[in-house]
C-alpha cells in the first residue's frame, strides 16, 4: 500500500477555512450544570408516565421502559445499566410485553433442537422463570438485572460497550445487535427520568476544545505516538494478533481522554461491526476524498452518531481499549480517495505535528 502524500494546496482546499488566526482555542460546547453523575440512579414511576411519545416509542412502551428503569433502581445500579436494561428490551421487543417469541415468529429452536420458550419484554424463556414472573415487567426486568450483574461484574460493565454487556446476558447470536438500539434508549430514559445522563455524547456533558490551526485542522488527540504507519510485528492483543502493516498513527494520551475531529466534515459511521469489526469506530468524511477514521472507543466514548456535522477540534470521543488493542490509546487514520495514507505525513502538510 503506497504510502501518498496530499499536496499541500490539496489539503487545504478540500475543506473551508475557519477562521484567521496562526492557532487558537474554540469552546464547542459549554458545561451542563444539569449532567448526571454516572455513578447514581435515575427513577420514573410508572404510573406516572405521560401519554406522549419518545424516539418513537408510544405510551404503553414507555411504562414498560420505566418499569425497567425502577427495577435497575431498585438493585442500586447505575444509570447507564438502566439505560442497558432498556435497550436490551428495544431490542428484543421493542418494548412490547408480548407473550411469544422467536419460535412463533421464526421456528427457532435451541440447541437441542426444542422449541424456544420466550416471552415478555426481554423475551426470557421457562428458566428464567414462571410464566407470569416472565410477562410482569418489573419482575422480568429484574431478572434480567440480576443475571447481568452475575454474567458481568460491574468494573467490567463500565468499560464494555452496553451490546457486549447485552450479548453476554441474552447470549444473542449477534453480540452488535442491540447497538443501534443505545441513543433511542438514552433519548427514553432522559425523557421518563428528566434527568440529563450525558451517556450518548449528544450533550455538552464535560466536552473539552482542541486547538484548531487557521486552515482549520486539529490534532486528534494528546500524547506520544507509540506506533507509526507501515509495516511493524504484530502485537498479541484479547482478540488477537494485530496486523503486519499498520495503517494508522497511535497515539496514547491515556484512558478517556478527549478525541477531537481533524477537520471539519460529516460522520459517516460510528460503533461496532463496522469495516473495523470489534474495534470502536468514527468515521468521518471531509469531503474531496479525504476520510479520516478514529478507533478503539469504548461505546460510553463514542461521543457523535451518523448523520452529524462536526467541526475541527470538536471533541467526538474518549480514548479507550476496545477491539484489537493492548491499552487504551488512539488508533487514528487519514485516507485520501479510499487509500490509507500516512496520517502523520498527511497532518505535517496542514500544519498540524502529531505527538
Amino acid at each position: 500500500m503506497s504510502a501518498q502524500k496530499p499536496s499541500g494546496a490539496l489539503a487545504i482546499a478540500i475543506v473551508p477555512l475557519l477562521v484567521i488566526g496562526v492557532v487558537f482555542s474554540i469552546m464547542l460546547l459549554g458545561a451542563d450544570d444539569n449532567c448526571a453523575p454516572m455513578s447514581g440512579s435515575v427513577s420514573i414511576d410508572p404510573a406516572s408516565v405521560p401519554d406522549t411519545t419518545i424516539a418513537g416509542y408510544g405510551h404503553e412502551q414507555l411504562v414498560n421502559a420505566a418499569h425497567v428503569i425502577q427495577a435497575g433502581k431498585d438493585l442500586g445500579l447505575t444509570a447507564r445499566d438502566q439505560t442497558i436494561g432498556v435497550m436490551t428490551a428495544m431490542g428484543e421487543s421493542s418494548l412490547r410485553n408480548i407473550d411469544y417469541g422467536d419460535w412463533e415468529t421464526g421456528g427457532v429452536t435451541n440447541p437441542d433442537g426444542s422449541r424456544t420458550t420466550s416471552i415478555g419484554l426481554f423475551q426470557q424463556q421457562e428458566w428464567w422463570g414462571t410464566r407470569e414472573e416472565r410477562l410482569d415487567p418489573y419482575i422480568a426486568s429484574k431478572k434480567f438485572f440480576e443475571a447481568m450483574t452475575r454474567a458481568v461484574p460491574e468494573a467490567e460493565r463500565q468499560t464494555l460497550a452496553p451490546t457486549i454487556v447485552a450479548h453476554r446476558t441474552q447470549g444473542n447470536d449477534d453480540p452488535y445487535h442491540y447497538t443501534k438500539f443505545w441513543d433511542a434508549a438514552v433519548e427514553v430514559v432522559e425523557g421518563l427520568s428528566g434527568v440529563t445522563t450525558g451517556l450518548n455524547g449528544g450533550g455538552s456533558c464535560g466536552l473539552v476544545p482542541g486547538e484548531v490551526n487557521k486552515d482549520g485542522w486539529a490534532a486528534p488527540a494528546q500524547g506520544p505516538i507509540t506506533s507509526r504507519f507501515g509495516p511493524r510485528e504484530p502485537v498479541m492483543t484479547p482478540e488477537g494478533p494485530s496486523s503486519s502493516f499498520h495503517r494508522g498513527t497511535d497515539l496514547a494520551p491515556g484512558c478517556d481522554e478527549p478525541i477531537w475531529a481533524a477537520q471539519s466534515g460529516t460522520v459517516t459511521a460510528t460503533g461496532f461491526g463496522t469495516r473495523y469489526g470489534s474495534n470502536g469506530t468514527i468515521i468521518i468524511d471531509h469531503g474531496g476524498g479525504v476520510e479520516t477514521v478514529y478507533l478503539h472507543m469504548f461505546d460510553s466514548g463514542i461521543l457523535v452518531k451518523p448523520g452529524d456535522k462536526v467541526t475541527g477540534g470538536q471533541q467526538i470521543g474518549k480514548v479507550g481499549n476496545s477491539g484489537q488493542s493492548h491499552g487504551c490509546h488512539l488508533h487514528f487514520e487519514t485516507h485520501v480517495n479510499g487509500e490509507a495514507v500516512d496520517a502523520e505525513k498527511f497532518m505535517a502538510e496542514v500544519g498540524i505535528t502529531l505527538g
